[in-house]
């Protein structure tokens, strides 16, 4: 999901403003303590949740009311009465254009192999898939790995995270995330969808990701705390990216919910 809209728009420019505003001053001694200590209550590396009061507000809104009764049904109804072929040649297209973006950032990160696959996969699927609707590449043994954005790119090269936030029906995001999709949306084909476009490949990528995620439900209501949880899994996530799918050395509590949940959210 590299072009998202609204994070490109209205969600990216409220990131920015909280992040500048917390950069306005420079940190004094007692302030970089005060980041340390906060940051060691983390379960993991490279999360910073100061806006946690309103992030909770924001998981309440989602868990209790928006989720169940607006993006859970509408994403079970598109699997159950869509018919799979529709599903998966939309699947396929929202992908294909994609390519080009994972292709630069497996670049950046070092990654020549992952880039010649995305590049192979890219102009096969254009060329000879009617623009994407058929994964010709993945039948002639071209398999996609793993999406790069360049928020992993930035992250690759030590970029942190920054803040996390909780948005409405949207879900999590940090400010590296946010800075990322925006540059992943200069890149061909995603510079040529309009707005209402790219709404589009973000809704349909996102009932698809929110239905796959129903069988891992039960795994979020036994966990001790859902928003920490959601949000351990969430950055665990990232920071698994930003390595190029190198394995990081983290044992937060309920590792064992985590490794499941990390299986259905890895191409968030």
């Amino acid at each position: 999901m590299q072009n998202k809209p609204l994070k490109n728009l209205t969600i990216l420019t409220f990131l920015l403003v909280l992040g500048l505003s917390g950069c306005a001053e420079t940190p004094n001694e007692e302030g970089l303590t005060e980041y340390v200590e906060q940051d060691a209550q983390y379960n993991i590396k490279g999360t910073y949740d100061p806006f946690e009061g309103f992030n909770r507000a924001m998981w309440d809104l989602n868990y209790d009311y928006l989720d169940p009764y607006l993006a859970r049904p509408v994403s079970i109804a598109y699997v159950d009465y869509i018919p799979s072929p529709v599903r998966t040649g939309i699947r396929n297209f929202l992908s294909n254009l994609d390519e080009p973006a994972n292709m630069v950032n497996s670049i950046i990160m070092l990654d020549g192999e992952q880039a010649v696959t995305h590049f192979n996969r890219f102009w096969i699927n254009t060329t000879f898939g009617l623009a994407g609707l058929i994964d010709i590449a993945s039948s002639a043994g071209i398999t996609k790995p793993g999406n790069r954005a360049f928020g992993d790119s930035m992250g690759y090269y030590g970029v942190d995270n920054g803040s996390y936030f909780m948005l409405p029906l949207y879900g999590p995001v940090t400010l590296r995330e946010g800075v990322g999709d925006t540059v992943d949306g200069l890149y061909f084909p995603l510079n040529l969808l309009t707005f209402w476009q790219s709404l589009g490949k973000w809704v349909f990528e996102g009932m698809e990701d929110r239905a796959a995620l129903v069988s891992q439900e039960s795994v979020l209501r036994d966990s001790p705390d859902p928003y920490i949880f959601t949000r351990d899994a969430y950055i665990q996530n990232k920071n698994f990216r930003a390595t190029g799918g190198e394995s990081v050395a983290e044992e937060p509590e309920g590792e064992e919910y985590l490794d499941e949940f990390l299986d259905e959210v890895d191409d968030f």
